[in-house]
């Protein structure tokens, strides 16, 4: 089986971050038998002008490569632009979160280019003939009209070779991290007001205002290698997004055995289901410190990477969208497409 991969979040030399979930989805499906080309566009490189070539770099892929599937591996814009595009292909759109639910506090400028994308998505769900959310939150977010018959919620996989326990006191040598300090994992992605990291720094003064010492730990701009590391070196993740989709931080951190503190947001409250000592909270900096606290007086690990590696690894999450792929490609696809469509004169 061949597919064209279409995506603006891949990693490169000067941002070997961006993407990494993509490209190990990528690496997972050809690991499965797949083969898969990937048409890189972008977006954070060359600006929202590289859209501009989409639809002939994409024509230009299809007679190159001839897949079975095309699979957009992001919405808004762009999603809407390949799905326009292609006529005579399955085709498949997997969305991740803000490209479903807009983005409700950021800039004005940024509200407005992030509602826009939604309404892009919204037109590529409606043509797609195979769709994939990360979360069931993002299954609600799709309109209403969108024929459930043709969505799947298939999150992104996570390493489970690379995402393990480590001895922590080892982490924290190397890290130069003190061992008589309580240690809380922030993962912020620059100034992200998404983040709410005001909302983090307030809960960890609440707690130390009861008199634990602790250390608030920022993970920014690391390179990916290095991020386990952390994850093992910690006591605790805490997360306050205002929303997500699939919080990859969350998969990685529970492979790593590490205790998870966060608001109820995305599919967080489905990963750490079954996982004694973590802990969903209000979005309000005293129950955030409470729930921290509960963990500083427990055993600071938990048993999370048995159900990561059963569930989420690359492995798992490649078989599943293989056997989407193997669906759409057996005929079930052109039924969702009709269904899809809108009725003639409407």
């Amino acid at each position: 089986m061949r597919v064209l991969a279409v995506t603006n979040l891949y990693p490169t030399e000067s941002n070997p971050a961006l993407g990494t979930y993509v490209e190990q989805q990528v690496r997972g499906l050809r690991q499965a038998g797949v083969e898969v080309e990937v048409l890189y566009i972008n977006r954070q490189g060359r600006g929202p002008g590289t859209y501009v070539t989409v639809p002939d770099r994409v024509r230009e892929s299809l007679r190159r490569v001839d897949p079975d599937v095309v699979h957009v591996m992001y919405g808004g814009v762009m999603a809407d632009l390949v799905t326009r595009a292609i006529t005579d292909k399955p085709l498949m759109v997997t969305f991740h979160g803000s490209d479903l639910v807009g983005e409700k506090v950021s800039s004005l400028l940024r509200r407005l280019l992030a509602s826009y994308g939604v309404i892009c998505s919204h037109r590529a769900a409606r043509r797609a003939t195979g769709i994939v959310v990360v979360s069931r939150e993002l299954w609600n977010a799709l309109p209403a009209s969108i024929n459930r018959d043709k969505v799947r919620i298939i999150p992104c996989g996570i390493d489970t070779t690379r995402f393990r326990p480590l001895d922590r006191s080892r982490c924290r040598i190397d890290l130069g991290w003190p061992d008589d300090r309580f240690h809380v994992l922030f993962n912020v992605n620059g100034d992200d007001p998404v983040k709410q990291p005001a909302l983090a720094r307030a809960a960890v003064e609440e707690l130390r205002r009861t008199g634990i010492a602790v250390e608030f730990q920022e993970m920014r701009g690391l390179p990916y290698g290095e991020v386990p590391l952390r994850l093992n070196a910690a006591d605790v993740l805490l997360l306050t997004s205002k929303h997500e989709g699939s919080p990859t931080i969350v998969k990685e951190a529970l492979a790593c055995n590490l205790p998870v503190v966060s608001v109820d947001v995305g599919d967080v409250r489905e990963q750490i289901s079954g996982i004694d000592g973590c802990y969903l909270a209000a979005p309000e900096p005293g129950d955030l410190a409470a729930k921290l606290r509960s963990v500083y007086d427990g055993s600071r690990r938990v048993q999370g990477h048995v159900k990561m590696d059963m569930t989420l690894s690359i492995e798992c999450i490649a078989r599943r969208l293989k056997q989407f792929y193997t669906d759409v490609c057996q005929g079930r696809w052109e039924h969702a497409r009709e269904a899809a469509l809108p009725s003639p004169g409407r």
